[in-house]
């Protein structure tokens, strides 16, 4: 597929069929993610997948509840992947901390897009989440207090007859400038 294509198929999937996502499947995502770049190579994420579906439904219920219910529709997912920011390494963060930019997170959103454009070549829909229980899926899963969750990724085939709507965006023109030396 055309990566234009690809890119303008891609959308945030928010209605899930039950039919189950094979591991080979999510291991190539995963791959996709992994071979992404990062700051100094720092590779500053972990991915935990959930895709057992008593334990899918327990994480979700304490992900996407109370004030985090705007979220709900992620429940039905047959799968949920958390991505935890690993610390980067040393000279990443002073170059960080220098420019005033936590190369981590620009990390992270590179290596979850590897992801979720993987993910729908395959066929499969994915909504990257920012709005959880952050405290409650850390002590679900045992994830250590220093650590922190930056995002929650629900994956799944959507329904027949879900396709995407017309992305919104802005023109070209109001994004893009070519410096031509004058000021």
């Amino acid at each position: 597929m055309d990566f234009l294509e690809l890119v303008k198929k891609r959308f945030s999937l928010r209605k899930y069929s039950s039919k189950k996502i094979d591991r080979e499947l999510i291991e190539k995502c995963l791959e996709a993610a992994r071979l992404a770049p990062s700051a100094c190579n720092s590779q500053p994420w972990y991915f935990i997948v959930v895709d057992d579906e008593k334990l899918k439904n327990d994480l979700a219920d304490i992900a996407f509840s109370g004030i985090y219910s705007s979220n709900s529709f992620a429940k039905k997912a047959p799968v949920l992947v958390v991505v935890v920011n690993e610390k980067s390494n040393y000279v990443a963060r002073v170059g960080g901390f220098l420019r005033g930019t936590q190369y981590s997170l620009i990390d992270i959103g590179i290596a979850v897009e590897h992801f979720v454009l993987q993910a729908q070549e395959l066929g499969i829909g994915t909504c990257w989440l920012g709005w959880f229980n952050e405290k409650g899926v850390k002590r679900y899963l045992g994830i250590p207090k220093s650590k922190k969750v930056e995002a929650i990724v629900s994956m799944g085939y959507p329904p027949e007859g879900v396709v995407p709507g017309e992305k919104k965006r802005k023109n070209l023109d109001e994004i893009r400038k070519y410096f031509t030396g004058e000021r």
